[in-house]
């Protein structure tokens, strides 16, 4: 039987990607053979999540799709998106990291509205669009600040609104939350979630953390290193409560115990993730 997925549009797709960076001795295989189809969902998008242990190629994946030197392109294999090869970075796919990017010259309001700005949109126009976004992101009365007066936190806001506001079709996302302090990752997490419902859009989220992969993730890419290599893919619920009560669910530390030792031990596919709450 036919899997209804593999009839919607394939939005990215790696086909035995590798990624090999230096030559001769010096070579450092930062991937190898990396495949992998993400459709386009109807009306909602997919969050993937990537996890896995430093060094084993999360953030190149990342940049190959986002079309970033010196990550791309890609050594060996094809990495399409939309269709067609991937070339060059687009509008079309948004970044964002832990290094949040932002130019410390402006303020919140003109940061967020930048992007717009180089589009050649109107200046009444991006004005308004980023008042709406300074409120999505909880921003509200800090929109004449300056990257140096806010927090962590408050920062990584601006990126994301900065991002989104382009409605970019795939937002890549590096280890965006790991330099915030827990209770206000718990908050970003949240946020994600509501601002990817509105939007629409297919996300790819890398982290370190275990715990975020699951509670975020509609799928979880489980990787492994040395080489760099995508080991399984695996699904998880979408959880539709706030973390911290995702997080005292035995279903969730029983999934959570499962991936950790997994990957750990770098152990190969071990099939479906127990503890799914039906």
């Amino acid at each position: 039987m036919t899997n209804p997925e593999e009839l919607l549009p394939e939005l990215v797709t790696f086909k035995n990607v590798t990624k090999i960076f230096g030559v001769g001795p010096e070579a450092r295989v930062a991937i190898e053979d990396v495949s992998f189809t993400v459709h386009d969902l109807p009306g909602k998008g997919e969050l993937v999540t990537i996890v896995g242990p430093s060094g084993c190629g999360k953030s190149t994946l990342l940049r190959i799709i986002a079309g970033l030197e010196p990550h791309f392109p890609p050594t060996r294999g094809e990495a399409i998106a939309f269709g067609k090869p991937i070339v060059e970075p687009g509008a079309d796919r948004g970044l964002v990291d832990q290094k949040y990017s932002l130019l410390p010259h402006l303020t919140v309001l003109d940061n967020i509205a930048f992007g717009l700005r180089l589009r050649g949109v109107s200046r009444s126009e991006r004005r308004d669009r980023a008042l709406e976004w300074a409120k999505k992101v909880g921003l509200e009365g800090s929109e004449k600040k300056y990257p140096a007066e806010l927090s962590g936190g408050m920062q990584q806001r601006v990126s994301i609104a900065a991002t989104l506001i382009l409605q970019p079709r795939i937002l890549l996302m590096d280890e965006p939350f790991g330099a915030l302090d827990p209770k206000i990752r718990l908050r970003m997490q949240e946020l994600l979630i509501q601002l990817w419902k509105e939007q629409e859009s297919t996300v790819f989220f890398v982290t370190h953390a275990v715990e975020e992969a699951l509670y975020l993730g509609d799928r979880v890419f489980r990787m492994a290193s040395s080489p760099g290599r995508l080991v399984e893919i695996l699904q998880v619920p979408r959880p539709d409560e706030p973390p911290e009560s995702v997080r005292r669910k035995s279903w969730f530390a029983e999934l959570t115990q499962e991936l950790l030792r997994r990957l750990q031990q770098e152990s190969p596919a071990s099939g479906e993730l127990p503890g799914i709450r039906a």
